[in-house]
């Protein structure tokens, strides 16, 4: 029997269909297969985040209360400082854009303008969310957390949310006043809130102006305030601990699961950006150096390009569903 031999003329050639696959090179064609993987990555989180935000509807974290904070400015700023950093990092994107079609016209000049930019952009970014990671780790108000795992926050007559250290008084303890060369008892523990929860009912009952607000929304989308009397009880007969600020454990702003998710996916973002910011670097001073001149191709920096707008693309996503959603 005669065996006949097709030659298609990719015999030797990449994956047997030629170079360029969907007219893309090799190199770009895995950085979609990674955009891709890490996109269904991100959209886990995300739906999990989602599904557990609808199921605590009801005394879930707002938003405009938790991220208000602005470096150097004291107040209440809600959202602001958050924007910054978006509309930073959507910049960065527009610059990356620039030195990829610099990259075209071989404009090493160009090319190493707009990298730059590109990166200072990506440094204020990730900068901006560890100063926001700090100031929400620290808290600001404080609260008291109850037996059943809930949260009590406190306010004025006039519903405006007033901190612990305005109203409780801390008492002298025996662990601050314990010292080295009477025993170290205290150093496995962790180390104590500023106050006890005996301090804060002595606080609220000297002040007759502060209410306790629990963590459930109202018809209204605003949380419960309690009457003075139900607000005493509440905290009496519930109060657990003192809470400042938000950890892996506990969250004065609400459900501990909102700041578990909040560390959780914007610090896989964050940790995407700051390996943008370190691949960018490298291919900057490739670029400084001639190193894609003398390929006559700028790729790389396509390449790279792609890798940060999807990281600009997930930020879109992460801001939505923790801050405007």
């Amino acid at each position: 029997m005669d065996t006949t031999v097709v030659n298609t003329g990719t015999e030797g050639k990449t994956w047997g269909g030629g170079n360029e696959p969907l007219k893309a090179s090799y190199g770009k064609m895995m950085m979609w297969f990674f955009i891709v993987s890490d996109a269904l990555t991100f959209s886990g989180f995300l739906a999990a985040y989602g599904f557990s935000r609808f199921k605590f509807i009801g005394s879930w974290p707002i938003a405009d209360e938790v991220f208000t904070h602005v470096p150097f400015f004291h107040g209440n700023y809600p959202m602001i400082y958050v924007a910054f950093m978006t509309f930073v990092l959507i910049m960065s994107s527009v610059t990356m854009v620039l030195a990829v079609d610099a990259g075209h016209h071989m404009n090493k000049a160009k090319v190493t303008f707009y990298m730059f930019l590109t990166i200072i952009g990506g440094l204020i970014f990730v900068g901006s969310q560890a100063w926001e990671w700090s100031t929400f780790i620290k808290g600001d108000y404080g609260a008291v957390q109850t037996k059943g795992g809930n949260i009590l926050q406190f306010v004025d007559t006039d519903g405006k949310r007033v901190a612990l250290r305005d109203f409780v008084v801390a008492e002298e303890k025996d662990r601050t006043a314990h010292e080295s060369k009477n025993g170290l008892w205290f150093v496995s523990e962790g180390t104590l809130p500023t106050y006890t929860v005996d301090e804060v009912v002595a606080g609220l009952v000297a002040n007759e102006n502060i209410l306790v607000r629990t963590q459930e929304i109202n018809e209204h989308g605003e949380k419960t305030v309690l009457d003075r009397g139900a607000s005493l009880q509440q905290l009496k007969v519930n109060g657990k601990v003192v809470v400042e600020g938000a950890n892996l454990h506990v969250n004065e702003y609400g459900s501990p699961l909102f700041a578990d998710f909040f560390f959780f996916i914007t610090g896989f973002h964050g940790f995407h950006v700051f390996s943008g910011v370190v691949i960018n670097i490298i291919i900057f001073f490739n670029v400084i150096l001639g190193t894609y001149e003398r390929r006559k191709s700028y790729e790389m920096v396509e390449k790279v390009g792609l890798y940060w707008h999807f990281v600009d693309l997930v930020w879109v996503f992460v801001f939505t569903f923790f801050y405007l959603v």
